[in-house]
C-alpha cells in the first residue's frame, strides 16, 4: 500500500480505527473520517502509536449531515486528486426512532444515504487512480431487510431490528447497482457482513446506554481486528483488482438472497438516492 491513499469513514473506534491501524501499517496514507473531532483525536492518536506511521490524518465529516459531507468532500478533493482506496465503515444502530439534520431516519441516513453521497462526491478522486477500491462494510442482518421507501422515515412500526436490516440491505443494493455503473472504469465496489463484532455500535454515546449488554456479549464477540479482516482484504488483495460487485464474508464470496439481488429494487433505490440528496 505504498503510496497509496486510503479514506475510512467511522475511523474513531471498532474496525474503523483497527483498520485504519493495519493500512498504517502497512504504508498508506490513512485519512480518518470522524464525527466528533474529541474521539477523533484521540483514535488518531492511538492508530499512530499501534501503527508507528506519521501518515494518519484526521478529518471530520458528520454522516448525518449532506452539508458535512459535501464541506468535507470540497477539502478532500482539493488536497487529495488521487483516491485509492474508499472504506464505507461507519454505521449505526438507533435504539429509538431518530432523524438526520435532513430528516432522514437514522439509520437510513447515516449508513446509506451518508456514504451514497460521499461516494459519488469522491468518484471522479477513486477514478484517477491506478485501480480505485471501494469497499462496503454491510451485515448479515440484511436478510431481515425492505426498503420502506414510503415511509423513509419509520414513522409507523419503528424498530432497531427494521431500521438496522433495512440500511444493511440498502448498503447491498447500492453495492451492486454502483458495480454495474463502474464497469467501464478502473474502480471497483464490493461489499461484506463482518461477522458479529465486539464495538460500540448501538451504545448511546451521549447517556452511555446500552454499554454494560455490550461489555456482557463480548465474550461472544469477534474482536474488532478479526472484524476488519475482510474489508482489509478487499482493499488489498492483488486477485480481486478485477472482481466487483460482490459481497464476502471471511474473505469467502457468499451467496445473497432473492431480494439483494433484485435489480429493480436496487435501480429504484439509486433513483431516490439521487433525488434526496440533490445529485439527480
Amino acid at each position: 500500500m505504498q503510496g497509496q491513499t486510503v479514506l475510512i469513514t467511522g475511523a474513531n473506534s471498532g474496525m474503523g480505527l483497527a483498520t485504519a491501524v493495519d493500512m498504517a501499517r502497512r504504508g498508506a496514507s490513512v485519512i480518518m473520517a470522524c464525527r466528533s473531532r474529541k474521539r477523533g483525536e484521540e483514535a488518531l492518536e492511538e492508530a499512530v502509536r499501534q501503527s508507528g506511521s506519521g501518515k494518519i490524518r484526521l478529518m471530520l465529516c458528520d454522516l448525518a449531515s449532506f452539508a458535512s459531507i459535501r464541506a468535507f468532500a470540497d477539502e478532500f478533493t482539493a488536497e487529495y486528486p488521487v483516491l485509492d482506496v474508499l472504506i464505507n465503515n461507519a454505521g449505526v444502530v438507533s435504539l429509538k426512532r431518530e432523524l438526520t439534520a435532513d430528516g432522514y431516519e437514522l439509520d437510513l441516513g447515516v449508513n446509506h444515504l451518508g456514504h451514497f453521497l460521499l461516494t459519488d462526491l469522491l468518484l471522479d478522486s477513486l477514478k484517477a487512480a491506478e485501480q480505485g477500491r471501494i469497499v462496503v462494510v454491510a451485515s448479515g442482518a440484511f436478510k431481515m431487510g425492505r426498503l420502506h421507501l414510503e415511509d423513509h422515515t419509520l414513522s409507523r412500526g419503528f424498530n432497531p431490528a427494521k431500521a438496522y436490516a433495512r440500511s444493511k440491505l440498502a448498503n447491498i443494493l447500492f453495492t451492486r447497482e454502483l458495480a454495474s455503473r463502474l464497469q467501464d472504469t478502473r474502480v471497483t465496489v464490493n461489499c461484506l457482513h463482518p461477522g458479529a463484532v465486539g464495538t460500540s455500535i448501538g451504545v448511546n454515546r451521549e447517556t452511555g446506554f446500552g454499554r454494560g449488554v455490550l461489555k456482557l456479549l463480548s465474550y461472544f464477540f469477534l474482536t474488532p481486528e478479526q472484524g476488519a479482516d475482510t474489508a482489509i482484504y478487499l482493499a488489498t488483495a492483488p486477485e480481486l483488482s478485477a472482481v466487483s460487485g460482490h459481497y464476502y464474508y471471511r474473505r469467502k464470496l457468499k451467496e445473497l438472497t432473492p431480494r439483494a439481488k433484485n435489480a429493480d429494487d436496487a435501480a429504484r433505490l439509486w433513483k431516490w438516492s439521487l433525488e434526496q440528496t440533490g445529485l439527480d
